[in-house]
């Protein structure tokens, strides 16, 4: 396993504690774009020179021109909430039947400028009243549709635009800083195991409004089964990344506020914290 931090001199990549910058060939791009990600990754390790560890606030979010596509409702309490949202609207049955679905729910959710690197401000809407972020494994998808590593992603959502009517989904999901990833890329040959967790904790003024967590388990569809379906039909020439859906959901009542402190954890992979902006 390698983790791999985007800084404004190149890549940096971790092993077992140890820090190395890589060769300036070596670029998320290249590494997306490979047929062998993890031994382009191993040979960068081996050619590259040990320095300090990166700080956290020089960080860039770790990813090249790759888009950025989630997947909705693949746990249950997902799936409540989007009922929840959007049953005055009429459209609380299609979450239904997309749970139980063979096809997913896929979305594309943001290019590389609108995503938020660690420790810089995600958005939300000003034409919106509820927002939430939403904490969600994403996997590394190379070219070729194959799964090479994963990170942590946030993907911020305004559940009254959404809740008002379906089709204003792309609305409530994709503008600017609407996602955040980080703090690594984590590149391994093995995905998270069920009993992996992936925590939120929400702090305003360093009061916690909400915490909450879940297991990688609790997704309903295999991880390799959503790579799959990203893929039918369509081609990402540099990779792409996909958000697996969340699993913990603030109460109805919640809404982030501008201030407010983000934090979300999946290990290896580390803590991802954004402020709103």
């Amino acid at each position: 396993m390698l983790r791999l931090f985007s800084t404004p001199t190149g890549i940096v990549i971790e092993k077992k504690g140890a820090h190395f910058a890589a060769p300036t060939s070596f670029t998320f791009d290249a590494l997306f774009t490979s047929a062998h990600p993890h031994a382009l990754a191993r040979e960068a390790l081996a050619r590259g020179k040990r320095v300090p560890a990166p700080a956290p606030a020089s960080l860039h979010a770790p990813l090249g021109s790759q888009e950025v596509w989630a997947a909705g409702v693949t746990y249950l309490r997902s799936k409540t909430a989007r009922m929840e949202e959007s049953k005055d609207a009429g459209g609380g049955t299609f979450y239904d039947k997309v749970y139980d679905a063979p096809r997913p729910e896929l979305f594309f959710k943001a290019t590389p400028h609108r995503v938020a690197a660690p420790g810089t401000p995600v958005r939300i809407r000003a034409d919106s009243k509820w927002n939430v972020p939403e904490p969600e494994l994403t996997l590394a998808i190379n070219a070729a549709g194959w799964i090479f590593g994963y990170t942590i992603g946030n993907d911020m959502s305004s559940r009254d635009i959404e809740g008002e009517n379906p089709l204003y989904l792309p609305q409530a999901k994709v503008y600017d800083r609407s996602a955040a990833l980080g703090p690594c890329l984590v590149v391994t040959e093995t995905l998270p195991g069920a009993n992996t967790v992936i925590a939120i904790e929400i702090r305003r003024r360093g009061k916690k409004m909400f915490a909450g967590k879940t297991t990688v388990g609790q997704i309903k569809r295999p991880l390799p089964s959503l790579a799959e379906w990203l893929f039918k039909e369509n081609s990402f020439p540099r990779g792409a990344y996909l958000m697996t859906g969340t699993g913990t959901v603030p109460p109805d009542s919640f809404t982030l506020r501008s201030g407010d402190d983000i934090r979300i954890t999946l290990d290896p992979v580390g803590t991802l914290i954004n402020s709103v902006a």
